[in-house]
């Protein structure tokens, strides 16, 4: 099921990242929700992408990598 908005993203990923990663999320899980068999796989490729431009800080809360 693609996610339309930001707001119809899973709790977990709404809570924890900020609006930039959700945006990055959305639009990765969604093309690749497309492109794969299953959900599972497009929540990896969603990850991935979020993970190439943010990482989880100590304080776990999710960083720019450019800041």
């Amino acid at each position: 099921m693609p996610y339309n908005q930001l707001q119809d993203l899973p709790e977990s990923v709404r809570s924890h990242l900020p609006k930039h990663a959700q945006e990055i999320f959305r639009a990765a899980f969604n093309n690749a929700e497309q492109e794969y068999e299953t959900e599972e796989q497009a929540f990896k490729v969603a990850w991935s992408a979020v993970k190439q431009k943010y990482e989880k800080g100590e304080d776990g809360d999710w960083h720019s990598k450019e800041e």
